[in-house]
């Protein structure tokens, strides 16, 4: 989960990181559940919701789909950062987007701090893996 970084009232935008794999010090990143993810895996998922289903609903709840529409993403690795010139270290490692928020309900609960992140729903194997000293909620203190 990350927090949404900017919105846009009088176009209905939200903006932010769906997921960040890596830091910009070179730490993988563990989540609220202590998951992470290589942004090898990051980047097929992302180009997989791109390819199938673009839409954002709320909570995870399959009867809350279809609140909003995806208008922006990119997902940071590597490569793409070395053939646009952005030096390493800059942006983490991850997966940026935009979107534009059809539902009022949601639209309201962005603009009065309910919601607050982005969360990507999926679905992955677990395997263990040696632990990360940094988790999600040191880098982002709580939840907040």
């Amino acid at each position: 989960m990350f927090h949404i970084l900017k919105s846009d009232g009088a176009q209905r935008l939200v903006f932010g990181w769906a997921s960040v794999s890596v830091t910009v010090d070179g730490e993988q990143i563990e989540d609220l559940e202590g998951d992470t993810i290589d942004p090898e895996e990051l980047e097929k998922a992302a180009y997989q919701y791109v390819l199938d289903f673009r839409d954002a609903g709320e909570m995870h709840d399959q009867g809350l789909r279809k609140k909003a529409r995806l208008v922006e993403s990119c997902v940071f690795t590597p490569e793409k950062l070395k053939a646009m010139r952005i030096p390493e270290g800059t942006v983490p490692l991850g997966w940026w987007v935009g979107f534009y928020v059809d539902d009022d309900d949601a639209w309201e609960k962005i603009k009065d701090g309910t919601y607050t992140m982005f969360s990507i729903e999926g679905r992955g194997e677990r395997e263990p893996v040696e632990k990360s000293a940094r988790t999600f909620a040191d880098i982002v203190g709580n939840g907040r």
